[in-house]
């Protein structure tokens, strides 16, 4: 059977996913099951050869069996050419004020986490499809801490492994911390993709440290151990538990909104809070839907701000020039060794006094604070960068938004309007929508809904409910999470009543000062 896409009068007619499948490796200039570059550039195991059928087991699926909507080259370029900021004109309020900057990387960091990639590269040629018996997606910080002390020691500081302690290494650029790296500047990480960028390596480097003070703690505090754990093990449990709940009740809670995570997070008759699932459901073991990975949690590149200041000096005013904008661009066309200092790409030593100010960040007493940056909306424009990315993350293909567009193509996504229809929750109109009576792109259309549902500062229904199902449902399937092994437990490291990402930065103790000039 040949599945096409509707038709319209003045638009190229769709291929069939037939068509474009056979297409292989010249399909969209991605390449199927290769790995042409780093960051965005890279294609998770399995992810391509995912079939059509709903699939509720594995590493990747699909929630629903739906008709897929497969644009054409010209349709996705008409569409891309639509979603940068430089196309929006006027003085349309891009920043978020619900959401400060720091949450953008977050997000990412979060990202690289659940699909985090362990297998050899042997290993993924003789399982190319890798669709089941592949490790489950969980939160649990394997990007960090890798397969642990004894199977990835490169990550681990060996003075600090006595009576089953284990801290991680932390490296330096000769004056500021940095990334643990080789000595050709290569970040040795359990996640490659968390040195993409300036944001997401501090960010590594603070989870980096605030194990390393929870380890301090559980080797002060010897009853905070259960059982037959290590010390290593303690800190570990505690590190990720903390983590799991800022994930849900920090930035969850941003990226959802109050009204659609108290729908998705109840409470049941014995105090015992659990997820309330409508369509994530699986077999054996959870997996990643690509309606959640290739469209739905791809909302946060609307979110990147073209420019950043990242600490008092990288990013100040220039005196000597009152008409250019403050901030750099958060990349540049060109490779990021070119000048180096004018951008924040990634993939290189941390250059001196680039430790960033988390405060211009975070809601976060300290330096900075009286700059803090926000995201910008959640909707369809996306920073000016973002159409042109480095050859290290973009590779053949540099625009990230043409990118997004031709993958969910390419695995052969519904419409935004056939998934709405399937949930049952409220659909845009065509007018709404803003493509000319055509289908909205799956990606396309939560970014929109968004805009239209919540003025962009979170998700709109389908996308908030997709995002927060896959969220809590890997979560509570999690034996070794807090909420299926201790679903009271409540956090303890915080200096109030809860806890968030300000507070996990405070004990971690990275980026709360000023750099001095």
């Amino acid at each position: 059977m040949t599945i096409t896409a509707p038709q319209r009068a003045g638009h190229h007619a769709p291929r069939t996913a037939e068509e474009l499948t056979a297409a292989g490796t010249s399909a969209h200039g991605l390449g199927r099951g290769r790995r042409p570059a780093r960051g965005h550039g890279h294609e998770a195991r399995g992810l391509q050869y995912l079939p059509l059928s709903a699939l509720h087991e594995g590493r990747f699926g699909r929630l629903f069996r739906l008709p897929p909507y497969v644009p054409s080259d010209t349709e996705i370029a008409r569409v891309a050419a639509l979603m940068t900021e430089g196309s929006t004109g006027g003085d349309r309020t891009l920043d978020n004020p619900a959401i400060p900057a720091g949450y953008t990387y977050l997000g990412q960091f979060v990202d690289h986490d659940l699909t985090f990639d362990p297998a050899s590269s042997l290993e993924r040629q003789n399982d190319p499809d890798a669709l089941t018996s592949f490790r489950s997606p969980r939160f649990d910080l394997d990007s960090v801490y890798g397969r642990g002390p004894a199977d990835d020691p490169f990550l681990y500081d060996r003075t600090s492994q006595v009576d089953g302690a284990a801290k991680l290494l932390i490296g330096s650029n000769g004056r500021d911390d940095d990334l643990p790296r080789n000595t050709q500047g290569v970040a040795l990480l359990g996640d490659p993709r968390n040195d993409e960028n300036t944001f997401v390596g501090q960010l590594h480097l603070t989870m980096l440290k605030f194990h390393n003070a929870v380890m301090d703690h559980v080797l002060g505090d010897p009853h905070l151990t259960r059982g037959s754990e290590t010390p290593f093990e303690t800190a570990q449990r505690i590190v990720r538990w903390h983590y799991q709940w800022v994930v849900v009740h920090d930035f969850l809670r941003r990226t959802v909104g109050d009204a659609a995570l108290a729908d998705l997070l109840v409470t049941s008759p014995d105090g015992r809070p659990q997820a309330r699932l409508r369509h994530f459901t699986w077999q054996r073991a959870p997996y990643i839907p690509v309606e959640f990975s290739v469209a739905a949690y791809r909302f946060g590149h609307s979110q990147v701000r073209g420019r950043y200041r990242l600490n008092t000096v990288v990013g100040a005013p220039d005196p000597a020039d009152p008409q250019a904008r403050p901030g750099l661009p958060t990349f540049t066309p060109d490779p990021v060794d070119k000048e180096p200092l004018g951008h924040f790409g990634g993939f290189r030593p941390l250059p001196q006094f680039w430790t960033i100010e988390w405060a211009r960040f975070f809601e976060l007493d300290g330096a900075g604070s009286d700059g803090l940056q926000h995201s910008r909306k959640i909707d369809t424009h996306l920073a000016n960068p973002l159409a042109a990315l480095p050859p290290e993350i973009g590779g053949a293909m540099p625009s990230l938004i043409a990118r997004n567009l031709t993958r969910g193509a390419r695995l052969l996504l519904p419409s935004g309007q056939a998934m709405a229809a399937r949930m049952g929750v409220e659909r845009l109109s065509e007018d709404e929508i803003g493509l000319d009576g055509a289908p909205a792109p799956l990606w396309y259309y939560v970014l929109r809904e968004a805009e239209v549902q919540a003025d962009g500062e979170h998700l709109g229904e389908l996308g908030g409910r997709v995002v927060g199902e896959v969220f809590l449902g890997l979560l509570q399937a999690d034996p070794s999470s807090y909420l299926r092994n201790e679903p009271t437990w409540t956090p303890f490291l915080g200096t109030g009543d809860d806890f968030a990402m300000p507070d996990l930065l405070r004990v971690a103790g990275h980026g709360l000062g000023p750099t001095p000039g």
